[in-house]
């Protein structure tokens, strides 16, 4: 296998592992108003993510890294095309991020209440957001002889894309649904269970147009394959939600989300932006890729690092693997 190959598959194992991380995380925040109905629910809701949202968040800077090291081209048209959807995930992450970490930091309900709304909105914008990117670059943008973007801001919200955003946030909504009613308990969890369970049928109807109209764009058989896997994940995961069995639904949305964004990379290779004004304007990862000697060197810098990062994240995983209590838990004195 060539290397551009390879990079184009670490590229998108990265952005998978970031949207099955990430994806439980917005919609956690996304529902933080809406099963939080007292403050201590609330608590309970941020404590479920509070250790692990920002290690989650390093899948999306190291896919972004290496894609500018790997695929300069590709990062230049993409950022430079998609300027004003990224910049405002940016702007999106790093309202969220800062609740979560200053929601703690004063008891006053005023004081709260606004670091929750800008939890919901950091969730909800990036979520909408990155589901209208992504079906963006599938679909493909107008690109020039030179790889320039030359459309505008409007150009980026047509229906498929459109389409991909709502997908997006419902399908992570249903993610936390279910990661809440895995990590909560009493009727908390009841509750988070209930909600996935009324939102199935639209999960299932938004999840299975945004593919088949993906697989009818830009699929070939490996693709369409990997999309009814995808499907098939999404159904068992909301049948075993049906059934109260939490940990087998969070494993069916979680292979359900992976299996999705596959096929869409497989779809789309070996292009990585194509172009609706000439296919002879694509971007393909040939154009894109950087020197030999550059993806040789990340090649082996990456099989030395990458283990210990994913050790290190399944171990604060498993630290962090009990189930979060409404009410404080009380420590006796020794």
């Amino acid at each position: 296998m060539e290397l551009t190959t390879v990079w184009f598959v670490a590229i998108a194992t990265l952005w998978t592992g970031y949207f099955v991380l990430e994806g439980f995380d917005f919609g956690v925040g996304m529902l933080l108003r809406v099963l939080g109905r007292t403050e201590p629910e609330r608590r309970a809701i941020v404590t479920t993510i509070g250790p692990v949202w920002d290690g989650n968040e390093v899948w999306l800077i190291v896919a972004g890294g290496a894609t500018f090291a790997a695929f300069p081209e590709w990062y230049a048209t993409l950022f430079s095309g998609f300027y004003l959807p990224l910049f405002a995930i940016l702007v999106g992450l790093i309202v969220r991020g800062v609740a979560l970490e200053y929601r703690g930091k004063r008891d006053e309900p005023e004081w709260r209440a606004r670091m929750d709304a800008m939890i919901v909105v950091g969730s909800v914008l990036p979520a909408l957001l990155w589901g209208v990117a992504f079906g963006n670059i599938v679909r493909g943008v107008p690109l020039d002889a030179d790889h320039e973007y030359v459309g505008g801001f409007g150009t980026l919200l047509n229906p498929f894309a459109l389409l991909g955003g709502l997908t997006f946030v419902a399908v992570f909504v249903t993610h936390g649904a279910i990661f809440l009613a895995l990590r909560t308990t009493d009727d908390l969890r009841r509750r988070a269970n209930r909600l996935a369970s009324r939102a199935s049928v639209v999960i299932a109807v938004l999840a299975a147009g945004f593919l088949v109209w993906a697989q009818h764009l830009r699929g070939d058989l490996a693709s369409m394959i990997l999309a009814g896997a995808a499907m098939v994940a999404l159904s068992g995961g909301l049948v075993a939600n049906e059934l109260a069995r939490e940990g087998w639904a969070f494993v069916g949305t979680t292979l359900a989300i992976g299996l999705a964004v596959v096929s869409l990379f497989v779809a789309l290779f070996p292009d990585v932006m194509p172009s609706t004004l000439d296919p002879g304007s694509t971007l393909t990862i040939v154009d894109a890729a950087s020197t030999p000697y550059t993806l040789k060197a990340m090649t082996i810098i990456t099989a030395i690092v990458l283990p210990l990062v994913l050790l290190y994240q399944g171990w604060s995983y498993w630290v962090f693997r009990k189930r979060v209590t409404v009410a404080p838990v009380s420590v006796s004195a020794s």
